[in-house]
């Protein structure tokens, strides 16, 4: 079992490293669309799809749908307390209040429709506390440097090796919570609010919000689409239905960045883009 946990582990980590140093090289525009495919959720549905039952797939991802309702309020928590305190006492106080969020939302009546309703309120939400707080939409970007993609490797990979080989042990729901886990979002917060201080940080967890639909689209695809079909192909279908929400989100905030705002109020802070960046 340790083999194949430290394989899961590299190979997903190795995956996450690979994209973040790949947008970075590919700049804001193409780099935005790479970044907000699911680098996480799609490694460890991956190994799930091959190692699990059709039932256990299902309801591991309904779990996962649950967590990233959970992954909204921990972006709403960020975005409004990190306007007082300070971006890791901000993020503690993020991820405490995901873990309840979490398992309270594994209680949501409907199953699929209800976990999706409860995912479009929330994120409602987020974006009027957003135009509250008057928080801009600018395009940020930032370098990633060397510690930051390896701390962001190492505990994804951890997350993915831990839900789906320790999976048939801990059953589908811990599993699909695990993968849920905002662990791309607080690695990009930390980074960015300790170079480029907090109010970046803020307005870049703001922005993922919104980018977070490309990995419901995942997951829908997903719990619709096994049992039905191979899971390869299931897990194909799922990856193209996020891409192509991730280029349609961006496309969209593109024309809206140009409309609302002029050049020279864009925030430039390096080379390459982290903002677009969803992946719990």
């Amino acid at each position: 079992m340790i083999q194949l946990l430290l394989i899961k582990l590299l190979a997903t980590a190795g995956i996450v490293m690979f994209v973040a140093l790949s947008v970075g090289r590919l700049g804001p525009r193409l780099g935005g669309i790479l970044a907000g495919t699911p680098v996480i959720l799609g490694p460890g549905y991956f190994f799930m799809l091959r190692e699990q039952s059709a039932d256990f797939v299902q309801q591991a991802v309904l779990s996962t749908l649950q967590a990233l309702v959970a992954t909204l309020l921990f972006t709403v928590c960020f975005v409004v307390s990190a306007a007082r305190r300070s971006s890791l006492h901000s993020l503690a106080l993020s991820s405490l209040l995901w873990v309840p969020g979490a398992l309270l939302f594994t209680r949501l009546p409907g199953e699929l429709v209800g976990v999706v309703v409860a995912f479009l309120a929330v994120l409602a939400l987020a974006e009027g506390i957003n135009r509250r707080l008057r928080l801009g939409q600018p395009v940020v970007v930032a370098s990633a440097g060397w510690f930051d993609l390896l701390l962001r490797g190492l505990l994804a990979g951890t997350l993915v090796s831990l839900a789906t080989t320790l999976a048939a042990r801990s059953g589908p729901a811990l599993s699909g919570i695990i993968l849920g886990f905002p662990v791309g979002i607080l690695t990009i917060a930390w980074a960015l609010s300790e170079r480029y201080g907090v109010e970046v940080a803020r307005m870049t967890v703001s922005m993922t919000q919104r980018g977070m639909l490309s990995l419901l689209a995942f997951c829908v695809v997903s719990y619709l689409c096994v049992g039905h079909l191979p899971g390869m192909l299931v897990f194909a279908l799922s990856l193209s239905a996020s891409m192509t929400t991730s280029f349609l989100l961006f496309m969209f905030s593109l024309w809206r960045a140009r409309r609302l705002y002029p050049s020279h109020q864009r925030l430039s802070v390096g080379e390459s883009s982290v903002a677009a960046d969803p992946e719990p």
